[in-house]
């Protein structure tokens, strides 16, 4: 990675480039939120990009720019690092604390730094982190599925995780299954059970027999009963306890040692990611309810 600090901007939209953007996923809703988001509250986090021969690349925040773009935003603030080439890539998956990337995603990069920074898959271990065998594995999920099923995905008509299934399929046999998850809107599961039918079929009048049997049996009204949406105030319930709990987490581990332990570069990277927090955690204490502790007295009353 970079030994230089980044610098951080403001920068035109038209200037940020979006060569990584084939890399990730971004489903309609979440762009949706993204974009509710920026319009209430403003730019909370920094773009992280690259500075690359042909201009700065966006390394993350791809769904920030469309938001920025609908928006009819000019600028956006923007985390700028002296990296070019796979360190670009590299700084991809780090941005994303290796969570938020599906497998599908991972995939996809690590057969970028394979196909077009020439590297071997044992290098490219070393540069992630990861053992051999899961470069593998993820090597054969981005050559192995069919380039219709992954424009699929893109397109927000199939998931990522059904997608990882349909890739134990034969490429020849995957599109039309495809088709039929995405119509009938098979889960997971469903479409696990559904691929390993098709591996089990002798041939190709069996498979068809399979995927006739998936259309026929696998609507929706026949899935059996489902959990009752979320309410607003389950979801707020939840999302604080993940946030009391990570915030614990994270203020033992801050107490435990100080940044300087980690190294010149992993401490300006880890204090980059706090100064972020901080922006997002104010946004998130101005938004919280102001209404006093109702008393013990009140709530026998209300009861």
């Amino acid at each position: 990675m970079d030994h230089v600090a980044p610098t951080v901007a403001a920068i035109g939209l038209a200037e940020l480039g979006e060569q990584l953007s084939s890399l990730r996923l971004r489903p309609a809703p979440v762009l949706r939120e993204m974009e509710q988001s920026l319009s209430r509250h403003g730019q909370l986090v920094a773009v992280v990009c690259s500075r690359q021969a042909s201009g700065i690349e966006v390394v993350d925040g791809f769904k920030r720019l469309i938001g920025a773009r609908s928006l009819g935003w000019a600028t956006l603030r923007a985390e700028v690092h002296e990296v070019a080439g796979p360190a670009a890539k590299v700084l991809l998956w780090r941005s994303n604390a290796r969570q938020e990337l599906s497998e599908l995603e991972e995939a996809w990069l690590v057969h970028a730094l394979y196909r077009d920074d020439r590297l071997t898959q044992p290098q490219i271990a070393q540069l992630l982190g990861r053992h051999k065998s899961w470069v593998y594995r993820r090597m054969v999920l981005a050559e192995g599925l069919a380039d219709g099923v992954a424009a699929d995905v893109r397109l927000g008509l199939l998931s990522a995780t059904c997608a990882r299934e349909v890739g134990r399929l034969p490429r020849g046999n995957q599109t039309k299954a495809a088709q039929v998850i995405a119509r009938r809107g098979l889960t997971t599961r469903q479409t696990t059970r559904l691929v390993d039918q098709l591996l089990a079929a002798a041939d190709d009048r069996a498979r068809e027999v399979v995927l006739a049997e998936a259309e026929r049996m696998s609507a929706p009204a026949v899935l059996g009963p489902r959990r009752a949406p979320v309410t607003p105030g389950e979801a707020m319930i939840a999302d604080a306890a993940a946030l009391a709990m990570r915030a614990a987490r994270l203020h033992a581990r801050l107490l435990e040692r100080p940044l300087a332990s980690l190294g010149p570069e992993v401490a300006r990277l880890v204090a980059s990611r706090l100064g972020e927090l901080g922006a997002v955690l104010g946004a998130l204490c101005r938004a919280m309810p102001s209404a006093a502790p109702t008393s013990s007295t009140e709530m026998s009353h209300g009861a």
